[in-house]
């Protein structure tokens, strides 16, 4: 049994866990709860949830936490109220009321203006984001009450509908997006487009990738039996195409040896016996390892 801190044994476990965060904690925050019922430091998160953000939180254990990369880049889906009218310092709920405005709204026109923020679009990063700048985190700065010049970033948003609710000012929105998406921004922006302002509430993740809340199981549920909410690492890679493969490729795939010319394109999970070895990808029409996975 490998050691972790302070002489405490690892428990050596692995695997991936879909946990449904609750609001009032951060990621790392479940993370920190994660390896105590686990008992291992071997712990990592794809995707980052604001404090107040609920919904799925994708994380590795052990080997796990190596596979988290073809997970963090996978389209993400929301839920969420837009609120119009009052404009915040983080966006959001959260934050201070910076501006308001007096509006009047109609469905078909609040409909309308989502269309500009659909497709492959610029988004300037919140200064609440966790953005490196001069190797600084952009969050870290805000609460210096500093702000600076941010670069906007591309994104990629699929879906952007809203409907109204009982408040003619609250719209419910449901966003499907590429990673790095901000929706505090989407709905920030909806709300400078309709000639006012806006910010987001009650934001709720409700899939990573093919991952959905049907797949995740509550912090404190999973506490009280935490073993039983694991899957195998296999699954982290559920998204991706796989090919089994003979005892000769394998042997070149565990060597790390490139699979010669594809007329495909994108990554490709190597399996021999039902066991993970690779994750391949396409570069200049030949396929190259990308990562190999230690065999024990």
């Amino acid at each position: 049994m490998a050691r972790r801190g302070k002489g405490k044994p690892d428990s050596g476990a692995t695997g991936c866990l879909i946990i449904d965060k609750p609001a009032g904690c951060t990621s790392h925050d479940v993370v920190d709860r994660v390896r105590r019922a686990l008992g291992t430091r071997k712990v990592g998160h794809a995707g980052t949830l604001d404090p107040d953000a609920t919904g799925v939180l994708v994380l590795g254990i052990g080997a796990g936490t190596k596979l988290l990369q073809f997970v963090t880049g996978a389209d993400k889906s929301y839920v969420g109220d837009v609120v119009f009218g009052v404009e915040t310092s983080t966006l959001d709920a959260a934050g201070e009321v910076t501006a308001t405005h007096d509006m009047a709204l109609e469905p078909g026109a609040v409909s309308a203006a989502t269309e500009a923020f659909i497709g492959d679009i610029e988004q300037i990063p919140p200064m609440v984001s966790a953005v490196k700048v001069d190797g600084k985190r952009l969050h870290e700065l805000a609460r210096e009450g500093k702000e600076i010049e941010r670069e906007p970033r591309p994104v990629t948003v699929h879906r952007y509908d809203v409907e109204p609710t009982a408040d003619p000012l609250v719209y419910r929105a449901t966003v499907d997006c590429g990673s790095g998406t901000y929706v505090r921004s989407l709905a920030a922006d909806l709300g400078t487009a309709l000639g006012g302002g806006a910010h987001l509430r009650d934001l709720r993740r409700t899939a990573v990738g093919s991952f959905t809340l049907d797949d995740a199981v509550p912090l404190d549920r999973f506490e009280d039996d935490p073993t039983a909410a694991l899957h195998p690492v296999r699954s982290m890679l559920r998204d991706l195409p796989a090919i089994e493969v003979d005892d000769e490729v394998a042997a070149q795939v565990r060597n790390g040896r490139p699979l010669g010319p594809s007329g495909g394109s994108g990554q490709l999970v190597i399996v021999h016996d039902d066991v993970v070895l690779a994750i391949y990808e396409v570069r200049d029409g030949e396929l190259k390892p990308l990562k190999v996975l230690p065999q024990s």
